[in-house]
């Protein structure tokens, strides 16, 4: 079957089966496992996050959160607080435990693998400056890729327009080393990557709805132009999902 635009999705399923996948992986073949962390190669240095604060989570209970939990785009010019956004970091991608061979995170990844970075698109956080940040799960911390006032519309731009992606505190991007996963999944590994992702965001909505925030998942946006603003190579990891998050707008009373 010859691949098209129109055929590309049946295509992947089909050649991304088991019995398609041919030779042994990387890990059988026993080369090195890959960094579980990436580092922007033009970050500045890290800026610890406050501890997360799990009590927060705990002001309602969980069936609330889940019948609560929707889409909300609207969003206040409030700052969210740097507590409450170590606290989604840490729902997100947070790391409980860790071996020489493998690390447990607060969301479930294929072969424990993990393939995930997550970048941030800070609007109005308190203590960090507007601008682009990159998650240090295992560290707790960020680090500043860029600071500019202006990157919310940046993002804005590359998502097609969407107000919330500038109009939110922060928004979540997350993109995808793939070699974490196929280096033990080979090229079935392109199906992992994108549950880890809807389990990455299941995480950020009920921790949103736990805090009163508000949340939006997002994946229509410009490929090619996520990479650029990101500084990565778009193939090797490229932007895989998003989510815009902010506080709530007061209700309107009739």
């Amino acid at each position: 079957m010859k691949a098209t635009p129109e055929n590309a999705g049946a295509l992947f399923m089909e050649l991304t089966k088991f019995e398609n996948l041919e030779g042994p992986s990387d890990m059988a073949l026993g080369v090195k496992i890959p960094d579980p962390e990436y580092r922007h190669p033009g970050a500045g240095p890290a800026i610890s996050l406050p501890g997360p604060d799990l009590a927060l989570l705990d002001a309602r209970p969980f069936s609330s959160m889940l019948q609560g939990r929707r889409s909300r785009r609207d969003f206040s010019k409030e700052q969210l607080p740097l507590e409450e956004l170590s606290v989604l970091l840490y729902s997100t991608q947070g790391v409980m435990e860790r071996t020489a061979y493998y690390h447990l995170r607060t969301v479930p990844s294929a072969g424990a693998r993990h393939p995930l970075e997550t970048f941030l698109c800070v609007n109005r956080v308190t203590g960090l400056e507007p601008g682009l940040y990159h998650y240090l799960p295992f560290s707790n911390a960020v680090e500043a890729v860029r600071t500019d006032k202006g990157e919310g519309e940046k993002w804005k731009d590359v998502c097609l327009g969407q107000e919330m992606v500038e109009d939110s505190a922060v928004d979540f991007i997350w993109t995808a080393v793939f070699y974490r996963a196929g280096w033990k999944y080979k090229q079935r590994g392109f199906r992992y990557i994108h549950l880890d992702a809807g389990h990455a965001c299941q995480n950020l909505y009920l921790a949103c709805e736990a805090l009163g925030l508000g949340c939006c998942a997002l994946a229509a946006f410009d490929d090619n132009g996520c990479a650029r603003l990101l500084g990565v190579d778009g193939k090797e990891q490229f932007c895989l999902y998003m989510a815009s998050v902010g506080k709530l707008p007061a209700p309107r009373h009739r």
